[in-house]
């Protein structure tokens, strides 16, 4: 029986003694991907603080133009990720949740640079070459592309308010215009993801909101015409 026992205590050892390698270099992996996280935020940050601008009716080319400047950072923090990760085949998905968030953010201020400049949505492979992702080796995940989206549509109510202020009066009909479209594409989804469909329901009081200031400049005045195509068809899921 002793040399049972014995035997059993030595397997039990050597178990353990993989396990504390295991655990001490998936620590140390931790540690490099948070260093690199930890720049992306603060590139994120700068990002938004001049983005923050437009709401100032400071021009937005210039705005833009400052805040771009960053993405080339950006880019270069996500190579270092990925060459990170080239360390430990097939161990993305244990350590995508290490950097998931901040990269919902970056998403979130990508998306809302491209529609100050085009009026349009930034697209998921659009936002993938800005950041230099390769989908086969270290891609931007769907959900995480979907979820900046939402964070994104809960910038433009309060840009439309600040545009209005400023004199610009067809902003508040772009911008229902385009979350129109945005949230019909959204409902072609079937989310089952509990956080993105609490974001996916927050652009629909971000669409009201804007739709609130639409008919607000309407009814006194400011503009004319009918209402764009596809407000009443949202009123109505609404």
């Amino acid at each position: 029986m002793a040399g049972g026992d014995g035997q059993v205590s030595h397997s039990l050892e050597k178990q353990f003694e993989s396990f504390r390698v295991q655990l001490e270099e998936s620590a140390a992996l931790r540690e490099q991907i948070r260093a690199v996280v930890m720049e992306i935020e603060s590139a994120t940050r700068l990002i938004q603080a001049n983005l923050l601008l437009v709401h100032q009716s400071r021009p937005i080319p210039e705005v833009i133009e400052k805040a771009k400047e960053k993405i080339v950072d950006l880019k270069q923090y996500y190579g270092r990720l990925a060459e990170i990760l080239e360390e430990c085949p097939g161990q993305y998905y244990r350590y995508h949740g290490d950097w998931r968030s901040e990269t919902q953010a970056v998403v979130s201020q990508l998306a809302f640079m491209h529609w100050l400049e085009t009026g349009t949505l930034l697209v998921h492979t659009e936002a993938e070459e800005k950041l230099g992702l390769n989908s086969l080796e270290f891609g931007l995940e769907t959900e995480d592309y979907l979820t900046g989206i939402c964070f994104m549509s809960n910038d433009l109510p309060r840009y439309v308010v600040n545009r209005v202020t400023a004199g610009d009066y067809d902003c508040p009909r772009k911008v229902m215009n385009f979350l129109t479209d945005l949230h019909a594409a959204f409902r072609m989804l079937n989310l089952r993801n509990d956080f993105l469909r609490k974001k996916f329901d927050s652009m629909k009081y971000d669409l009201r909101r804007v739709e609130e200031v639409y008919y607000d400049v309407k009814i006194r005045g400011l503009i004319s015409g009918g209402d764009p195509p596809g407000v009443q068809a949202v009123q109505g899921q609404s």
